[in-house]
């Protein structure tokens, strides 16, 4: 693996004008995809092997025709204080507003609230439902603003009118958040580096491949049936990685430098030993993303599938295109006390000729180089491993404890912030119509079959009367053959409730007495259904999940460790950290705590598919920190250093730039906090508070206790095992030795290691 990533790294550095031509190509050709590629509309959610996925796709068959996929809006209407809406004044604004909606280019129908029973007990509150024929994600402008003209009418004749429904949904948008991530991420890359062109590296090719990454995405949304919210999430992904992947290449290239190669061969060995680390470290991440899979929910398959695709666009990057910008950078990259490394041999005869004259300097009188930041921690550490390990376990601990009351749903106009117009129709309808009206339980009744079709669903319909937390029942609607019927059924209590959950439970339970006594097929569906299945399916995936991903990655550090104990605290490690940040979105997103200083305006249940996907991008995240720090560490045991030391020489060669780079991460993710999208924040603030926990928790303070802990038995593996594992050398022990003159240079003041400082 080395010596193949060694020469890629040389060849890159030597044909880099041929290289940087290929990635040009591929942005542009993307970028021309994306541009002329159709608008994509919004992602079909379904929900394999549910029973209400499975009642729906039964509506699409027995109900052909009735645009289920199309937008819908609710126009809410609320009388003036101590004024009715059967009055004439406020019976003839609501009809002209009707009236007025029928006009939208794309309608396929209004109701009139006054014919549709759509009024209230007290007659203070009516809804008028509007039916679009394309989805809300493919809705015109013109549409919209024709809406809520309309709307904007009726307040003038003094109602108050709010709308809900999926009409007004838009795509989310990045914003000036993510920008001032990315500025924070630069600020610590001239930090880190002490030059704007080392800095800009990092940051110039994970844009590149973002701009790769995502393009495709858009470009192949409307194909792929990809969701709006799969490019912001790959955008995340993809810009922290590639910061990350190419700091540590360009940290190893200047390390390198300062040993006195020459650049081609830093090059070289900068991708043969940093870039093996970001294969292994890219492979875990795909790993864990492309196993979401094992949810069999194809709106997160498409998710993690498309993360994953920009995370492979980051390794390859960071092996081909970063050394090759390097080549283009020349001597601008090297380290600030290492001149004249990129100078061919003979080159600095005329400047020793023309600096003869000068008298020479007094030497210096040498002083002993403090020890860094990262050699203090590490001795620290070692001298205090029990007390280390114990308090940083109990502080994950206490973080961790929200997680225990998690609860999950999935998102409706209920959850927008209190100050979104569909919000406050949510609350007039719960208002006018009870709480449960804006979760109706769509119960489906197949009697195709049966002696009694109709007979059956009256069975049905007085069967679920009868039920708890029951607040209406519709009459049946029968399909043209009449064997099917659809009974609406509200709740009394709302849709994210406990309640409401286990009046579902009952109507199935129901169902299933029905089956027995008539044959007839009874199954629950509508969105507060699909809700409940949803969670619960994501719910009993987790384990699964969790078994593969980690089963895999578990085998793949095997392989890069060669030992069986650091692998296994890796993973440990990783449940600590991620457990303490489900606990933080938890206290966050559910209870409330801190949410006004993150913008969270309402708190509720915990989006289903956030913890799930945190999980498996976390996972993927954790084991980059663990590769890049434990492969220093084990280098430096291989070739003969004691644990403690090797654990020490690990940290004062890699803390800085870990350090850095989950800093990075963390701002590129904390940039995303500040999305509209209640997904994308609590995913942005989930993503930046692991990195933190495992970066500085785990990785700087958990696994150096614990090596010292183990010391040698560290790096233990079976004799057997070690004989049939593959040898990857991530360490590249097999690189040949650059000691001659084309690769070396002499030695020297100009050939210093530069300090490292963290």
């Amino acid at each position: 693996m080395a010596t193949l990533l060694y020469r890629t790294g040389r060849f890159a550095f030597r044909r880099r004008h041929f290289v940087v031509l290929i990635w040009v190509a591929l942005l542009a050709l993307a970028g021309v995809g994306a541009a002329n590629a159709p608008a994509a509309g919004s992602s079909s959610f379904s929900v394999p092997g549910t029973e209400s996925q499975k009642a729906f796709d039964l509506l699409d068959e027995r109900f052909p025709g009735t645009g289920a996929d199309g937008a819908t809006a609710r126009v809410v209407f609320k009388a003036p204080s101590g004024e009715r809406l059967t009055e004439p004044a406020g019976k003839k604004a609501v009809r002209k507003a009707v009236s007025e909606l029928r006009q939208g280019a794309e309608v396929a129908s209004v109701d009139d609230p006054y014919t549709a029973g759509a009024v209230s007990r007290d007659r203070t509150i009516a809804y008028a439902r509007v039916a679009y024929d394309v989805p809300g994600m493919e809705l015109r402008d013109s549409s919209r603003e024709a809406l809520e003209t309309a709307a904007e009418h009726a307040r003038d004749s003094g109602l108050t009118v709010e709308i809900g429904g999926d009409a007004l949904q838009t795509a989310p948008e990045t914003g000036a958040t993510e920008v001032i991530g990315i500025a924070v991420a630069a600020v610590v890359l001239v930090i880190t580096f002490g030059s704007l062109v080392s800095a800009g590296l990092p940051l110039l090719t994970a844009l590149i491949g973002v701009g790769i990454g995502v393009s495709s995405i858009t470009a192949l949304a409307s194909t792929l049936d990809l969701g709006s919210t799969t490019s912001i999430l790959a955008m995340m992904i993809g810009l922290a990685v590639g910061i990350d992947y190419a700091l540590f290449i360009v940290s190893r290239f200047r390390a390198e430098l300062a040993e006195g190669r020459r650049g081609e061969e830093a090059a070289g060995r900068a991708v043969g030993t940093a870039g093996s680390a970001v294969v292994f470290a890219g492979l875990t991440v795909v790993i864990a993303l492309v196993g979401l899979s094992v949810v069999d929910i194809p709106m997160l398959t498409k998710m993690g599938v498309a993360a994953a695709g920009t995370v492979v666009i980051a390794v390859l990057i960071a092996l081909t295109l970063v050394p090759a910008l390097i080549g283009f950078a020349g001597k601008r990259v090297r380290p600030a006390n290492a001149g004249g490394l990129f100078r061919r041999r003979g080159g600095d005869a005329r400047h020793h000729a023309h600096h003869a004259h000068r008298a020479p300097r007094a030497p210096r009188a040498p002083r002993a180089e403090r020890p860094n930041m990262g050699t203090r921690w590490a001795r620290f550490v070692i001298r205090h491993p029990v007390a280390v390990l114990l308090l940083c376990v109990a502080a994950l601990g206490a973080v961790a404890v929200p997680a225990g009351s998690i609860e999950l749903g999935l998102g409706d106009d209920g959850s927008q912030p209190v100050s979104t117009t569909q919000r406050r129709a949510y609350d007039l309808l719960s208002e006018g119509f009870g709480p449960g009206f804006n979760g109706p339980l769509v119960v489906v009744t197949d009697a195709k079959g049966t002696d009694d079709p109709r007979g059956a669903v009256r069975d049905v319909a007085a069967d679920l009367k009868g039920l708890d937390d029951v607040a209406a029942v519709t009459p049946a609607t029968f399909d043209q053959a009449g064997d099917t019927a659809i009974i609406t059924v509200v709740p009394a209590s709302k849709p994210s409730s406990g309640e409401t959950e286990e009046l579902v439970g009952a109507i199935r339970a129901a169902g299933a007495g029905i089956t027995d006594r008539t044959g007839a097929e009874v199954s629950v569906t509508g969105t507060t259904a699909l809700n409940i299945d949803t969670s619960q399916k994501l719910t009993d995936a987790m384990l699964p999940y969790l078994a593969l991903v980690v089963g895999l990655a578990f085998l793949l550090l095997i392989v890069v460790f060669r030992s069986v104990l650091v692998p296994l605290k890796a993973a440990l490690g990783f449940l600590l950290s991620v457990m303490a940040a489900l606990g933080a979105v938890v206290a966050v997103f559910q209870w409330g705590w801190l949410g006004s200083l993150l913008g969270v305006e309402q708190t509720g249940p915990i989006m289903s598919m956030m913890p799930i996907f945190l999980v498996g991008v976390v996972f993927g995240l954790a084991m980059d920190y663990e590769v890049f720090l434990v492969t220093r560490i084990r280098e430096a045991h291989v070739h003969g250093e004691r644990p403690g030391q090797a654990i020490v020489t690990g940290f004062r060669h890699s803390a800085r730039v870990v350090t850095a780079a989950a800093v990075i991460m963390i701002a590129v993710f904390a940039g995303f906090i500040g999305s509209h999208e209640a997904m994308i924040k609590s995913i942005g603030f989930g993503l930046a508070t692991a990195v933190f926990f495992d970066a500085f928790v785990v990785r700087m303070a958990i696994v150096p206790a614990v090596l010292a802990l183990l010391g040698r038995r560290a790096w233990w593996l079976p004799g057997w095992l070690d004989r049939i594992l593959p040898n990857v050398d991530v360490e590249g022990k097999g690189l040949r030795p650059a000691d001659t003159a084309d690769e070396l240079e002499a030695p020297g003041p100009a050939a210093e290691p530069e300090p490292a400082r963290v």
